[in-house]
């Protein structure tokens, strides 16, 4: 059985959107300036650690207008492009790039998956699939990327309104360039 690991790139005041889309917001592509050899090797190890992505649409299109034509970056593209991948979406009816799209319930085809895979899901950005996932007490694991930057404004990780929920410091590095990973798992019996 698999986990479900969230990884996300936030800012100091909990926002998540556009980190790397110059054009979703004013401010996105917030990211880009933090990222470096340092960032790219642990993102490269943690892409091989798991079995597939685990992508709302609206990401899924994102990466897809993207990753395939990618190379290099210490190996991510050819590890982006070939894993697999499962899309929650309502409307999307094709998919390429090893991707399989889910139909149905979003919470109902994540735990199935868990339950099927042998390895781990990585749920990167899909903000809308992140919501729903943590509804349903579906992650096993968080690793927050907290960049040092606030925006002020922007879709948040954790939002008002979220369910009330306790979590156990598992690992915190911090990189050169600011940038601190803290690894979570949630508490049982929140």
């Amino acid at each position: 059985m698999g986990k479900i690991i969230m990884q996300q790139f936030i800012t100091l005041d909990g926002v998540m959107q556009a980190p790397g889309d110059l054009y979703e917001f004013e401010y996105g592509g917030w990211q880009r300036s933090y990222v470096g050899e340092e960032h790219l090797a642990l993102i490269v190890e943690q892409a091989h650690a798991v079995e597939a992505l685990l992508l709302g649409r609206k990401t899924y299109e994102s990466f897809a207008a993207t990753w395939p034509s990618a190379t290099g970056m210490q190996g991510l593209a050819d590890r982006m492009n070939g894993m697999s991948k499962f899309v929650a979406s309502r409307t999307l009816n094709h998919a390429d790039w090893n991707t399989t799209i889910i139909h149905g319930d979003a919470a109902e085809e994540a735990a199935k998956l868990k339950q099927e895979l042998k390895g781990d899901l990585l749920v990167v950005g899909s903000g809308d699939l992140a919501q729903t996932l943590m509804k349903h007490h579906l992650i096993d694991e968080y690793r927050l990327w907290v960049h040092p930057v606030i925006l002020g404004r922007g879709q948040r990780l954790f939002r008002e309104g979220s369910e009330k929920a306790t979590m156990r410091l598992m690992d915190v590095k911090t990189l050169r360039s600011g940038v601190s990973i803290h690894i979570y798992q949630p508490e049982i019996g929140n």
